[in-house]
């Protein structure tokens, strides 16, 4: 099996991996990025890097005898100017900064391009996890009423369109009503801004409303950028007064499936993945 370059940022995506890779006996150097990366992440063979030293990460994945990377983890949009890139770095850092004035999708895929020039495989968190991700209809024993399951188609629509223009994978909606669409800062922030809006915008524990909705953008590569949910999801968006999450069936990685059904059914809310 082609031993495994993780290039990790931060969330609970690249601990999965790591720990997949550990159960199946795949060889495997993580690239942990500087102010990104989980300490946690240190249990295994690694190093640490700065964003734009290229160089040094190829370098490093090459003495390794990696073969094949895997890009995972959340990693906030830097502020070009302060990055400190290697040589190599300096090479290609014109054309990143380039695609990034096209959009998160254009910046990704030419990321990938320098990789993919160096000879790397690139392979996709839900090739890695065994497919994990998830199915059509109800997760758990919680199922949808008729007016939730309006709000979250409604909110997996809203997502789709936001995604057409490069903004985010997620979106809010309450009694029909859009209370929030995922930009940059991230699912977890979203819905904490939706559990500090007005109690009557939004529902309560024990008379939960509305749904958060989450698609891939249509125009992005699924290998490096495709929509996360784990336990703690479920768990916010409780605190948010929703009734409960979803998806697009095959196109949303699960973090811990069976941790993901104990929070929902625990906490009351439907997990649902929408066949499109």
């Amino acid at each position: 099996m082609t031993k495994l370059g993780l290039i990790a940022g931060g969330g609970d995506l690249p601990l999965a991996i790591g720990r997949r890779c550990e159960a199946e006996g795949r060889s495997f150097y993580v690239i942990r990025l500087a102010g990104f990366a989980d300490p946690h992440l240190e249990r295994w063979p690694g190093a640490e890097f700065g964003m734009a030293e290229i160089g040094g990460i190829l370098k490093a994945l090459k003495t390794e005898g990696c073969g094949a990377i895997c890009l995972a983890g959340n990693v906030a949009r830097p502020d070009f100017k302060s990055l400190r890139p290697d040589l190599k770095g300096a090479s290609v850092l014109p054309g990143i900064v380039a695609a990034a004035t096209k959009g998160d999708d254009a910046l990704l895929r030419k990321i990938l391009s320098v990789f993919e020039a160096e000879g790397f495989a690139v392979e996709g968190a839900d090739d890695i996890l065994g497919g994990e991700t998830l199915p059509t209809g109800a997760l758990g024993r919680v199922q949808p009423t008729p007016e939730q399951m309006s709000d979250l188609l409604k909110a997996l629509h809203v997502a789709q369109k936001a995604g057409e223009l490069d903004i985010g994978q997620g979106a809010v909606v309450v009694d029909g009503l859009v209370l929030a669409v995922e930009a940059q800062e991230g699912t977890d922030a979203m819905l904490t801004r939706v559990a500090g809006l007005p109690a009557d915008l939004r529902g309560r524990r024990g008379e939960p409303k509305g749904a958060l909705g989450k698609a891939p953008k249509p125009i992005q590569d699924l290998r490096v950028d495709m929509p996360v949910m784990g336990a703690r999801t479920v768990e916010l968006a409780a605190d948010a007064g929703l009734a409960g999450v979803g998806g697009v069936a095959g196109k949303l990685i699960l973090i811990d499936r069976a941790a993901i059904i104990a929070a929902a059914d625990r906490l009351g809310l439907f997990v649902w993945g929408e066949s499109r």
